[in-house]
Formats: structure tokens, C-alpha cells, sequence
């Protein structure tokens, strides 16, 4: 049997024909995953937006360097803080006067 496939239990069949798998105990831990994710990408991310600003300030390609900067500072954002976006979607609806509870 696969590797992946030995924690499930049961497959079975609904009635439209897609298969549903259930999962035991032996599933894999995936609570670190995303923490893992970020450490592995972080520094790679952090390496190519230095490398594209540098190459942009070179040369000498102003607009585009401070685009390119901004954008990468909310990308950074988003990709360092990941609860941000449920913050500022609560907020909006919020402001816009929608309950969020």
C-alpha cells in the first residue's frame, strides 16, 4: 500500500461516484506545516525581491524600483503575518456596517 495511504481506514463510494476517504489517527501532523512553509520561503522571498531591487535601482529604473517595492511589502505582509487578511476583512465589513459574528 502507498505510504500516504496507511492511516485511512474506509473508502467509500457516494452515490455520484467521488470517492471519500476517512482518516484515523495515523494521519500526519500538519500543525507545523504551515510555520515550516514560511521559514523555507521566507528567506527565498526575501532573496529574489533584493535581487529584482537591486537590479531595478542598476538600472536606474526609479518608477519601477518603487513599485516593485511596494508591492513587495504587501506581499511581505500577507506573507509574514497570514492573520492579517481576516483583520482587515472583519474590519472592512465592519466599516461597511455588515455583522461579522
Amino acid at each position: 500500500m502507498h505510504p500516504l495511504l496507511t492511516g485511512l481506514t474506509h473508502v467509500v463510494v457516494d452515490v455520484a461516484g467521488p470517492l471519500a476517504l476517512a482518516a484515523t489517527e495515523d494521519a500526519p501532523d500538519t500543525s507545523g506545516l504551515a510555520d515550516f512553509l514560511r521559514g523555507f520561503f521566507g528567506p527565498l522571498f526575501l532573496v529574489i525581491v533584493s535581487v529584482v531591487a537591486i537590479f531595478f535601482l542598476f538600472t536606474r529604473e526609479i518608477t519601477r524600483f518603487a513599485q516593485f517595492i511596494i508591492l513587495a511589502i504587501f506581499i511581505g505582509i500577507v506573507f509574514y503575518v497570514p492573520g492579517i487578511i481576516e483583520v482587515t476583512a472583519r474590519a472592512i465589513a465592519s466599516a461597511m456596517g455588515v455583522s461579522t459574528e
